[in-house]
């Protein structure tokens, strides 16, 4: 799982989403919750967006810096507030409110 939009030439562009997603190694939930991120991003930050991979199995100590608690954990780094979504990002729906791409929607 690796991650980074680049421009043609391999050069990185300058990412408006800065993303970092908490895993516990390369279990089915871990790689789900990737797949489901990048399909969200190609959507609806295409170009725009960095997405950093964090595996707490190689690097547990890392958890703390962003006080993740379960996993997968996603974290909007940038734009700022910092967010957090948990799970395997499956509902669309709701990572697309939790990122603040969509407004919540009411039901009557």
């Amino acid at each position: 799982m690796k991650a980074a939009s680049e421009r043609a030439g391999g050069k990185p562009l300058a990412a408006k989403w800065e993303l970092k997603l908490y895993v516990a190694g390369q279990t089915a939930k871990s790689l789900q919750a990737f797949a489901n991120l990048k399909r969200i991003c190609e959507e609806h930050m295409a170009g725009e967006y960095r997405i950093e991979v964090v595996d707490l199995m190689k690097n547990p100590q890392l958890a703390k810096g962003d006080q993740i608690l379960a996993l997968p954990t996603l974290v909007r780094k940038l734009p700022e507030p910092v967010r957090k979504i948990i799970g395997d990002l499956s509902n669309t729906e709701r990572v697309l409110v939790g990122l603040d791409l969509r407004a919540r929607t009411t039901k009557a």
